[in-house]
């Protein structure tokens, strides 16, 4: 006999306490047992295998959510839905703490900052949390979600210097109360927490590793009442910070993002970048903690110039998901959270430097909330399997092997030993391989060695697939002794057993059960399937087709054999338990499995009757097929689905689908109005109530590449955040006296990847730069002789004017750069035949500055455009006055205008029809994206950055869908003759009846006339 087992017994020794044997055939094999740690609550504890809640193991099967990427609380529940719907069983949120402290010592958590309705929204769906409050996320948002203020403090960021620690303390004991308030142990949903963040490298002039910042980061939350487990994410699998080490949190965990970045080439798989040793890395490095990675790729982020985001959900499709997602299940990952699962948008001046406002992040939820990407449909497939094998939760995974199970070395396995069940994770050796490749595979069971397929010819392996194999699969009180084909997933109400197989097309898969269970009766199409008894197996194969086969095996219980695209159809959804369970997973719980289309949301059973929740996009075949009611009586979203049918052992009806007329804007038909917002070039023009640029120093300690420190460049600091504005655009006023020398103007701006700046000199434009993907600064030299239009007298004073689009500071990942405080604005320049000190200066940036005005939208939405000052951009702006003009006429020379307009909308309730803003251009070649800059408003939210992404979704909440809408754009134009825009659009992404609350407003706002405005 082969000994199966030699592997996994060499793992086993790493484990320790008690004993369990289990007999296989004729091996025996001992399991040593460690018993649960003792951590500070009861509710949450571990052991090596597994997270416990309340005593019972659970798969933390999680989905990174950032609710304020998506500022309607109101939707936060329809996100959580969804990834509950996948199987998920948690969700990891970062908090941003430039979002709720913009001025040190003043931190507000209001509104949609407010994180109540997220924990509320999250146990109402039945979703764990991990909250990771930082301080530092990375998260590709601002400064990685530091507050701009900290450019101005002098000490080591991320470092264990007073002055850093000292700045996170009121953040620190803020959000640790809020979070800890929604603990387990309080009633919420919050059952881990991470502090910092890939914290794994750090510059060579620093104290590396900083053991006692962690301490002192992990003391702050500890001191707040976090009393649930710590879980830290490194960077890479080097086990720097782990529980047995100084600074180590309770359980060890880590990120990882194989496939990289290139969304331009989806389909080129670079060779070796399948991970293949992580489970041995983790046996050395933390093998008394369940294996956690915090962060695993869920998609990709494309940059400022990049070629769009629906390659990057391309690259990171469903067949990266079956490679990638299963190869992780070999590692016997047990805490595994996916970013993203649902991104959302860098809103309001959100993201960092280089980035889209879309943070779309080709997630299995896209931006405006679809779920119409295969990838969705594929996750769900592996998230239900292994959500419902409460036995992978304390198996041990084997060696890799590409010889012990399979007829060929072109495949690789590596099982996974469970007490019972064994999994079995088998793809190519190569996993970018696109070859179809037949194989058979020898494995033990209860029943002895068997080679599969045992009715003749071979299993396919089909490109880049990944099967998992099980044999003695227990589900409920039933044994499948084996399958080649996926588990999808399985149900037991009363007696009534019902397990689901899939395969891709054409596929040949065989399965058996105990002959005790008897012959089944084959439902469908039974010209391919053959059945037969081989000693104890009565052994069934099948060939993979688009019409389904039933096998009944007496009254006890239903094989479904799926082709893998008609399970997509497919949902299993938990029936509420009683408290404290609710709708929190938990293997005891009963399942309904329907198959519905687009979305089910949930199943409450009442009485003799089912109630469902769902959505539609066309009429749709419902059939429940497990967890029946007492009758036919049969609800969706509310109302009585008539028509009901009864038959073998299912429920079916029909759903119609019709969908309503939906009347939207066209934008080149409404009046739009038209205000010059750069009145800053005109000689009448008060910046008396602007800040003097008068700091002679700056304490900002960022580094170059080669460490070299920052150090002024001119007379007075131009850096923006020493003057606190931290984001959208930036304007500078340099006084000078002419003296009849000036024949060119040196300036060199910085703004972070695609920014750019335009110069005007009094009233006249002397030049710009448009922007680069690659450059996040850009020397320019003006000639200032060469233009006709600009008369410089000596004696007389003259203006400079600069412009400039800051697109986020750049974020602080490797300690000891304080990459965060890289300036924003003018570094250096030089007036020709002037010393620098003959230029004064003058700055601005958004009204208010770190005392933000608009505290409805928070300190990130606005700029410092005159427009932007004004809050113009807000609902029922004073435009009666103003110009009729459109933004299709644009503006005739170099500058930046304002636009408004209004319309309605009125979308009837029970639809849900995600809608974005679709701007096109007014050449053929597009060569104006480089030329202009368009910011949307919407209701007074800054929702695009149009240049280079064109499309940009807005959800309901922020739109208003039963009443009237405000839209403005600032078009800020970057040559001297002008812009306009070529169409702008709003359309429908998709007509979605369905079960989901209708959101409230965010805002209920209209502008006022500001105080001190300027």
């Amino acid at each position: 006999m082969i000994n199966f087992w030699c592997s996994a017994v060499i793992l086993l020794s790493f484990f320790c306490g008690g004993v369990y044997t289990s007999t296989l055939g004729e091996s025996k094999y001992t399991v040593p047992n460690c018993g649960k740690r003792e951590p500070t609550q009861d509710l949450v504890t571990w052991d090596q295998h597994s997270l416990f809640v309340r005593g019972e193991r659970i798969l933390f099967y999680s989905g990174e959510f950032h609710p304020w990427r998506l500022p309607v609380p109101d939707l936060w529940f329809d996100v959580f839905q969804k990834i509950k719907a996948l199987g998920y069983t948690g969700v990891s949120f970062y908090v941003d703490w430039a979002l709720l402290e913009a001025r040190p010592g003043h931190f507000a958590a209001n509104g949609v900052f407010a994180f109540e309705p997220f924990f509320a929204a999250a146990a109402r769906a039945g979703i764990y949390l991990l909250a990771r409050p930082g301080p530092y996320i990375n998260a590709e948002v601002s400064g990685g979600g530091f507050p701009g203020w900290l450019q101005r403090n002098p000490a080591m960021l991320r470092t264990n210097e007073s002055g850093y620690l000292e700045a996170t303390r009121n953040y620190v004991s803020h959000i640790g109360r809020i979070i800890a308030d929604a603990q387990i142990t309080n009633g919420g949903p919050v059952i881990l927490l991470q502090v910092e963040n890939e914290y794994t490298f750090g510059a060579s002039w620093v104290k590396w590793p900083d053991v006692e910042y962690i301490k002192a980061v992990n003391e702050q939350f500890r001191q707040m009442g976090i009393v649930v487990p710590f879980i830290n994410n490194e960077a890479a699998v080097i086990g720097q910070f782990t529980p047995e080490k100084p600074g180590g949190p309770d359980i060890y965990g880590h990120d990882s993002y194989p496939i990289g970045w290139d969304c331009g080439h989806p389909a080129q798989w670079t060779a070796g970048n399948l991970p293949t040793d992580w489970r041995e890395l983790h046996l050395k490095q933390s093998p008394n903690t369940p294996y956690a990675i915090i962060e695993f790729q869920g998609g990709a982020i494309d940059n400022w110039g990049g070629t769009g985001l629906e390659g990057c959900a391309a690259l990171t499709n469903h067949e990266y998901e079956r490679l990638f997602f299963k190869n992780n299940l070999s590692f016997g990952v047990r805490v595994l959270n996916i970013y993203m699962t649902y991104g959302g948008t860098n809103w309001g001046n959100l993201g960092q430097s280089g980035g889209y406002t879309s943070y779309d992040y080709g997630a299995v939820i896209q931006e405006d909330r679809s779920i119409g990407r295969e990838k969705f449909a594929e996750a769900k497939l592996i998230a239900q399997f292994i959500t419902s094998s409460p036995q992978y939760l304390d198996a041990i995974p084997g060696n890799i092997t590409n010889s012990t199970y399979v007829s060929t070395s072109e495949l690789t396995t590596t099982p996974v030993f469970g007490k019972t069940t064994r999994f079995y994770v088998t793809r190519h050796s190569d996993y970018s391989s696109l070859s179809q490749t037949p194989y058979t595979f020898t494995v033990p069971t209860s029943l002895g060695n068997i080679t599969i397929p045992q009715l003749g010819g071979t299993l396919t392996l089909n490109g880049r697939d990944s099967k998992v194999h099980v044999t003695d699969y227990e589900f409920g009180d039933i044994n499948l002794v084996y399958s080649s084909a996926d588990v999808f997933t399985h149900s037991k109400s009363g007696e009534k057993h019902v397990l689901l197989l899939y395969g891709l097309a054409n596929e040949t898969h065989e399965l058996g059960f105990s002959s005790r269970l008897g012959v089944p009766v084959v439902e469908g199409d039974a010209t391919t399937v053959q059945i037969e008894a081989k000693g104890p197996l009565v052994v069934v194969q099948w060939q993979v087709a688009q019409s389904r086969k039933i096998l009944h095996y007496g009254s006890n219980l239903d094989v479904y054999l799926l082709w893998r695209n008609d399970a997509l159809n497919y949902w299993a959804l938990e029936l509420e338990a009683p408290a404290p369970i609710g709708n929190y997973s938990a293997q005891t719980k009963e399942r309904v499995i329907v198959k519905a289309g687009y979305l089910l949301r949930s199943a409450v059973k009442s009485g003799t009757s089912l109630y469902l929740t769902g959505d539609l996009n066309a009429t749709t075949h419902l059939e429940v097929i497990a967890g029946l009611p007492g009758s036919n009586s049969l609800y969706f979203n509310g109302e009585k689905v008539p028509g009901v049918k009864s038959a073998n052992g299912r429920l079916s009806a029909s759903l119609k689908y019709e969908p309503p007329s939906l009347f939207l804007p066209g934008f080149r038909e409404l009046e739009w109005k038209y205000v010059d917002s750069l009145p800053e070039i005109q000689q009448r023009y008060d910046d008396s109530e602007w800040t003097i640029a008068d700091h002679e120093t700056t304490n900002n300690t960022a580094r170059d590449d080669n460490g070299i420190l920052f150090s002024l460049k001119t007379p007075t600091s131009l850096i923006a955040s020493d003057y606190g504005f931290h984001s959208g655009s930036l304007l500078y006023r340099g006084y000078f006296v002419a003296n009849g020398n000036e024949s060119s103007l040196y300036v060199s701006t910085t703004g972070g990847s695609g920014f750019g700046h335009s110069i005007w000199i009094n009233s006249t434009y002397v030049g710009s730069y448009t922007g680069s993907g690659n450059a996040k600064s850009y020397n320019q030299t003006l000639n200032l002789g060469g233009s006709a239009t600009l008369d410089i007298v000596k004696g007389e004073t003259f203006v400079i004017t600069v412009v400039i689009d800051h697109m986020g500071q750049e974020t602080s990942w490797t300690p000891g750069y304080d990459t965060m405080k890289t300036p924003r604005g003018i570094i250096d320049y030089q007036l020709s035949g002037h010393p620098q000190t003959d230029v004064f200066w003058k700055i601005t940036g958004n009204l208010g500055g770190e005392d933000h005005v608009d505290h409805t939208r928070g300190p990130l939405n606005e700029g410092g455009m005159w427009a932007e000052r004004q809050g113009y951009h807000l609902p029922s702006s004073p435009t009666k006055d103003w110009v009729t003009r459109s933004p299709f006429q644009g503006i005739d020379s170099a500058g930046i205008g304002f636009f408004a307009t209004s319309f309605n909308l009125q979308v009837p309730r029970g639809w849900d029809i995600p809608m974005s803003f679709v701007f096109t251009s007014s050449t053929n070649d597009n060569s104006e994206l480089i030329s202009f800059r368009v910011q949307l408003y919407v209701n007074g939210w800054q929702y695009g950055k149009y240049s280079p992404q064109i499309r940009f979704p807005v959800p309901e909440g922020i739109l208003n869908y039963d009443g009237k809408n405000y839209v403005s754009l600032t078009m800020w134009s970057q040559e001297a003759n002008g812009a306009h825009l070529g169409g702008l659009q709003l359309l429908a992404d998709n007509v979605i009846q369905s079960g989901m609350k209708k959101p409230s407003l965010s805002w209920n706002d209209s502008w006022s006339e500001r105080a001190n405005a300027y």
